[in-house]
């Protein structure tokens, strides 16, 4: 494999990560399950052995556990794959566990691939992609003040066939303070393979929308070559009236405000920041379940003089302002029209996101 879009060309059913659990947790290539030749106890278990005694001995043992585990996936998880099953296993360097789980799989019969170079070859791919060569296609930066429901919009978008990277759906974050996801953000690496892969299957001549960010969402950053083009893209920014982003809000963060004690605990969090008496009046309207005059609030005082701050930075890149007056079903899907035509004119003739970028890796 040279290159990314590669993997989604060749036509594997099934990609089988034959490393540890925790090693498939930290990343692994996208769709792929985990099936460990040696689970991490094991696999500390064996190192220590090689390490204390002899790489023979542990090489021996480790044998043994690894036949064990192969045959337990054979007979469980993979038992109902047919003779024509064409799987792809690899492991961290394409060494010693995927060489096992693969002549054993290929000795039953299965058309059996094995990843040349393992996860690490992979990692090495990713990264160029996202630290070095970044998005080949021209981008376009959705803006919008908190609320503008650029996220909704973007998916409008893709329905209606536009090119978008949604960052926040890949890093499982709405990137704002109250932005938690259930099931938690995805580990560094992962979000970043994620990306990559999402970079990899865009068509370079057609330009492609991103939500405006900060460089971290959540935990996670952004990665260099992402973040630089974020920076340098064109930007549409969407105008929305404050009382529609607030009633938006409150509607689009119901899991958020199902928990209780959350909501105020993030308020809490912003105390350094201002006064204690506006922190009081915020918790109160936390606990009494005002959702919308929080949000009206926290939007006035908090996030839109931050946002103007921030906007202030990329002024230069900004070309069109969208009017939004309401974010219902209807308003919402005249914003991804008009955004979409907007993106047409922007990659037309002498548009500032017309051109092409440098191939994919």
């Amino acid at each position: 494999m040279t290159r990314l879009s590669d993997l989604a060309k060749a036509g594997f059913d099934t990609i089988i990560d034959a490393r540890s659990p925790s090693e498939y947790a930290e990343d692994h290539l996208p769709g792929a399950i985990n099936l460990p030749v040696l689970d991490d106890a094991q696999r500390a278990e064996v190192g220590t052995i090689y390490k204390q005694v002899s790489p023979f001995q542990a090489r021996k043992i480790g044998g043994a556990i690894a036949a064990a585990n192969v045959a337990r996936h054979v007979a469980g998880p993979l038992a109902d794959r047919d003779g024509g099953w064409r799987p792809l296993v690899y492991c961290w360097r394409g060494g010693q566990r995927s060489g096992a789980f693969s002549t054993i799989l290929a000795q039953i019969g299965w058309r059996t691939s094995r990843l040349e170079g393992g996860w690490k070859s992979w990692r090495a791919l990713v990264l160029r992609q996202v630290q070095d060569l970044g998005p080949p296609s021209p981008l376009v930066v959705l803006d919008g003040n908190t609320g503008s429901a650029k996220t909704e919009i973007l998916a409008r978008l893709a329905r209606r066939g536009v090119q978008v990277i949604d960052l926040e759906g890949l890093a499982n974050h709405r990137g704002s303070l109250f932005g938690g996801m259930p099931g938690g953000q995805p580990a560094q690496k992962l979000f970043e393979s994620r990306l990559a892969m999402a970079l990899a299957a865009l068509d370079p001549s057609r330009p492609a929308v991103v939500e405006a960010e900060s460089s971290r969402i959540g935990d996670l950053a952004v990665p260099r070559a992402m973040w630089q083009a974020l920076c340098a893209a064109p930007r549409l920014r969407l105008e929305v009236p404050l009382a529609a982003r607030a009633i938006y809000t409150a509607r689009a963060y119901a899991d958020a405000v199902a928990e209780p004690g959350r909501v105020e605990a993030s308020v809490a969090r912003l105390a350094p920041l201002h006064p204690a008496e506006r922190i009081a009046a915020w918790r109160g309207m936390a606990q009494r379940a005002d959702w919308v005059s929080l949000a009206e609030e926290l939007m006035r005082e908090h996030y839109d003089p931050r946002y103007e701050k921030h906007r202030a930075r990329h002024g230069e890149n900004e070309r069109e302002t969208i009017p939004v007056a309401r974010l219902t079903g209807e308003g919402l899907d005249a914003a991804a029209a008009a955004v979409e035509a907007a993106v047409d004119r922007l990659a037309g003739p002498g548009g500032t996101a017309a051109g092409q970028t440098d191939p994919q890796p």
